[in-house]
C-alpha cells in the first residue's frame, strides 16, 4: 500500500537540523492532540505550536497523516517493547495489563491514533511491527499459522482498545486487560495465560 508507515521510517533525518524539526513537529501535534481530535488540527496549527515554518513541515512530511503516523510508529514500538516481554514471565494477564495501563496513560494520543482519520494506517504499522517481534519468538501456540495468529491477534487488540477509547464509560485499564487476555492473549499464548483477574 503506498503512503504506509514504513515510507517514513526508512527516511529518518541524520542531521542535527532536521532531527530538531521532526522533534518539534511531533511535540507540536501531541500538545494540540491534547486538546482537540486530530481531524480538526491543521497544519499551520502545528507548525504554529511546534515553532516552525509552515514551509519546514513538507520538507519532512506530505501531510498531518503522516506526521502523525510517524508519531504512531514509535508510540507501536515502545508499547510491543514493554508489552511482549511480560508473555515470557509470570502470565499473559500482566503483558495485557502493562498495554492497557500504557493506552491509559496516554489516551488522547491513542485515540487519535485508533479512531482518527489514520487508523487504517496506523493498524497496517501495528500489525507489521507485530510481525517483526513474532519472527523473533516462539510465544504463540501451534494452532494457527504464526502470521495468522499475529494478524488476527493484532488486529483483535486494535479493535478492543479502539472500543475502550470511544466509550464514554470510564472503563478501568484492568477491566479491558482482562477482556483482552481472555480474548486474544490467552488463546494465542495458551498456558502463558493467568486465571481471572480481580477487578473492582
Amino acid at each position: 500500500m503506498e503512503g504506509n508507515l514504513t515510507t517514513f521510517k526508512k527516511d529518518v533525518p541524520s542531521d542535527a537540523r532536521q532531527i530538531r524539526s521532526r522533534k518539534a513537529l511531533a511535540s507540536g501535534l501531541l500538545a494540540l492532540l491534547e486538546e482537540k481530535p486530530f481531524d480538526q488540527l491543521t497544519i499551520r496549527e502545528i507548525t504554529a505550536r511546534g515553532g516552525t515554518g509552515y514551509a519546514t513541515f513538507f520538507r519532512h512530511y506530505p501531510s498531518k497523516e503522516a506526521l502523525l503516523s510517524d508519531v504512531a510508529s514509535e508510540e507501536i514500538s515502545s508499547l510491543l517493547k514493554m508489552a511482549t516481554p511480560i508473555l515470557y514471565g509470570a502470565n499473559s494477564y500482566e503483558s495485557a495489563l502493562a498495554l492497557c495501563g500504557y493506552v491509559s496513560q496516554h489516551r488522547k494520543l491513542w485515540f487519535a491514533l485508533l479512531t482518527g482519520g489514520a487508523a487504517g494506517i496506523v493498524r497496517e504499522e501495528f500489525i507489521d511491527q507485530a510481525r517483526e517481534l513474532a519472527r523473533k519468538t516462539t510465544i504463540l501456540v501451534e494452532l494457527l499459522p504464526a502470521d495468522l495468529g499475529v494478524v488476527h491477534g493484532t488486529g483483535a487488540t486494535i479493535d478492543i482498545l479502539a472500543w475502550w477509547l470511544a466509550q464514554k464509560e470510564d472503563y478501568p485499564p484492568a477491566k479491558i486487560a482482562e477482556i483482552l487476555n481472555r480474548l486474544v492473549i490467552s488463546p494465542l499464548v495458551g498456558q502463558h495465560a493467568a486465571p481471572r483477574a480481580e477487578v473492582d
